[in-house]
């Protein structure tokens, strides 16, 4: 509890964009997020106030940043399950706790709890040789390999086509599951908040826009979306949310095909997907994502605008104008354009920040949204 205040202190592991945009989220409920962060020029570290630096695999740190919070969460899933259960029995409140968390930190692991709990999943198998993924093939080439666990922004995923393909994978060493190449139309995902007490509120289903493993669009809600099949995926993700113990955020990564949805995967913080809240729903990802954390009743989930896109700013090749005459010319040209940029040293196809639109029109929503993306990132 902060003395000065009288109000909680949440902190959250790991100081990249989603723990700036938190700490946004937080000032507005009188809060500073505490961020555990490993640099000092991280995201995060940049804005916030109480930045501890110290590295998520290290428990020696992890249990001193603890100190004085009254919740901990985390703004990726990378932080060993060992040091959170080691928290954990410390009495620290972290939120997801470990038995939830481990379902997003170990893709085996959740496709065989989504599996036991008859969730819509591919058709996938464990491997340990190149034997075991021709046998899954069985002739029908290609087949996804997926790293169980550190996979993000399409690393970690392989698209494997041939037995001599399979062996070469199987020669890295990494634990890997195979999945079926799902014959999709488009991808959406379900973003839900759920409290210890069990309040659960769910936002409109988006589509999300993905280009070489990465998530350059997000549109909300999903246009063309059957309002049954809107009304299936947030049930999903509510029902995961239940089974699976999770407190905050879940973003529920799905595939839309002909015959119904699937899920890909899942993520327990918030999520690139849900990024268009900010200024496209009543309550935003990451203030809800703090109510869940601290048990408060969760805010109205209620679309802003008919039609909300968010677009991805990737960095681009070095050289050109600068990012200020970039944001210059950007609002001359698409005013009512938000920009978030993350305060990111940029790297070609880097995440460096986004942009969203709101309208009513959703084909010049998503090129006004585009054309704002485009230019801060190549300044044309």
């Amino acid at each position: 509890m902060d003395t000065r205040t009288g109000l909680p202190v949440v902190g959250m592991v790991g100081g990249g964009q989603l723990a700036r945009m938190t700490h946004q989220a937080a000032i507005s409920l009188g809060q500073s997020l505490r961020v555990l962060s490993e640099k000092a020029d991280d995201s995060a570290a940049l804005v916030a106030a109480d930045v501890p630096i110290g590295t998520h695999t290290d428990l020696a740190a992890l249990r001193e940043f603890a100190k004085g919070c009254d919740a901990v969460t985390f703004d990726h899933e990378h932080v060993p399950t060992g040091h959170i259960e080691a928290l954990e029995a410390e009495g620290v409140k972290i939120f997801p706790g470990s038995k939830a968390l481990v379902f997003a930190q170990d893709k085996g692991l959740m496709r065989e709890r989504l599996t036991e709990l008859g969730a819509p999943v591919p058709r996938w198998a464990r491997i340990a040789t190149a034997s075991d993924v021709e046998t899954f093939a069985g002739g029908s080439w290609p087949v996804v390999a997926k790293a169980t666990r550190g996979g993000y922004d399409g690393r970690g995923v392989w698209m494997v086509g041939s037995p001599e393909a399979a062996a070469d994978l199987m020669s890295t060493g990494i634990p890997l599951i195979v999945e079926e190449k799902v014959p999709l139309k488009r991808e959406l995902a379900a973003l839900v908040a759920r409290s210890p007490f069990g309040q659960v509120a769910a936002y409109p289903v988006v589509e999300t826009v993905q280009r070489d493993g990465i998530c350059v669009e997000v549109i909300a809600p999903a246009p063309g979306l059957a309002e049954e099949r809107a009304l299936e995926a947030q049930q999903l993700a509510i029902d995961l949310a239940t089974e699976l113990g999770v407190v905050g955020l879940l973003a529920v990564e799905l595939f839309e095909t002909d015959a119904g949805i699937v899920v890909n995967e899942l993520a327990m913080r918030p999520h690139n997907s849900g990024h268009w809240t900010i200024e496209g729903a009543r309550t935003s990802q990451f203030e809800q994502h703090l109510r869940a954390v601290l048990d408060y009743p969760m805010g109205s989930t209620a679309l802003t605008a008919p039609v909300v896109v968010m677009a991805n700013v990737l960095g681009g090749e070095p050289g050109g104008i600068s990012v200020d005459e970039r944001l210059h010319h950007l609002f001359a040209e698409v005013p009512d354009a938000r920009v978030h940029l993350y305060g990111k040293q940029v790297r070609p196809g880097r995440k460096i920040g986004h942009v969203t639109v709101l309208g009513d029109d959703l084909t010049e929503v998503r090129a006004r949204a585009a054309r704002a993306a485009k230019w801060l990132q190549e300044g044309v």
